[in-house]
């Protein structure tokens, strides 16, 4: 009972709603500010200097601690309006590898006249990117985050923050972006050697994707040849359509789920097909992809490729466990 109040309170005061989506705005509510160590040091020296003044009438005591004190609340106002009102909205994050960082980008619009210097992002409150935003100018900073497992990465609560001018006040806000990264499984190294390809030259081969005959059109993938992409089409304002030919490819081959060795496990046999998609794009083969549930039919290409390793990234085994 006291952490579910505690753990709803904390949202309030935070502002903490999730994952949010389009464009924050750091309205009032949204940027907190408190006294950094140097700040409460500041202030412990400026009330020994008020007592002091007191004690033996200082004249010139009371204006330099007067004077002072004004300047510490002027740089708490600059602390505060540096971080106040800016406009901020997640970016693309491009795919990974489990081990590799993935880079979660974040666009910050300051349409202000002001400039806003010294802004550091952070992750874990241990490694922060610091970075300027001009007045009436967009900016774009990525923070690093290590993916450790494959599937979807979400970057989590991100803490925006800066000291300028003097030091003496932490303002800050939080930023639940609506950011996600696919995470690849770790390709295998070594890897066993590609299953045998079947050769399309002969009587009774498996028809692929072939260069040969004009066969249709379909939607455009990113990563497809812009050789065939149809660009009359295109020119109608019909969208982006690839060309699609029949034919006879020279080899192609299935990575099938079913060839690993049976005493592997899921996260193995994953890391050991992610080779294998690696491998077969590399030597320019037509191939496919079976899983337990899934198909990625024989193609060849960036796009082809991609769409291969996402499947290996979002693959959930089957609930009874079926090897």
């Amino acid at each position: 009972m006291y952490a579910a109040l505690k753990n709803r309170f904390y949202n309030w005061l935070f502002q903490l709603r999730g994952p949010e989506t389009g464009v924050i705005v750091l309205v009032q509510r949204r940027v907190f500010i408190l006294p950094t160590r140097q700040g409460f040091t500041f202030a412990a020296v400026l009330l020994l200097m008020l007592t002091g003044s007191i004690n033996y009438s200082l004249s010139l005591g009371f204006v330099l601690t007067f004077l002072l004190g004004a300047m510490g609340v002027n740089a708490m106002i600059y602390t505060f309006r540096n971080l106040a009102n800016l406009r901020i909205a997640g970016g693309r994050a491009r795919p990974v590898f489990a081990g590799d960082t993935a880079h979660f980008i974040v666009h910050l619009d300051n349409g202000g006249a002001t400039d806003r210097y010294a802004m550091g992002l952070t992750h874990d409150h241990r490694d922060s990117v610091f970075f300027d935003v001009p007045a009436r100018t967009t900016i774009s900073t990525a923070v690093g985050i290590l993916a450790r497992r494959r599937g979807i990465l979400r970057p989590g609560r991100l803490t925006l923050f800066t000291r300028y001018p003097l030091g003496l006040f932490y303002a800050w806000s939080y930023l639940e972006l609506d950011m996600r990264c696919v995470v690849y499984p770790r390709p295998a190294t070594p890897g066993l050697p590609l299953p045998p390809a079947t050769s399309t030259a002969g009587a009774g081969a498996e028809r692929g994707q072939g260069q040969e005959d004009f066969s249709g059109l379909r939607q455009y993938h990113v990563g497809d040849s812009p050789r065939h992409i149809a660009w009359k089409v295109a020119a109608r304002d019909q969208g982006l359509l690839t060309k699609q030919f029949t034919g006879r490819a020279d080899t192609e081959l299935w990575l099938d789920w079913s060839l690993l060795p049976r005493q592997m496990g899921v996260e193995e046999r994953l890391s050991q097909l992610a080779r294998w998609v690696l491998d077969a794009h590399a030597a320019g083969l037509s191939f496919g992809l079976r899983l337990p549930g899934t198909t990625v039919e024989m193609a060849t290409g960036q796009g082809h490729r991609e769409r291969c390793l996402e499947a290996l990234a979002l693959f959930e085994p089957p609930a009874n466990g079926e090897q």
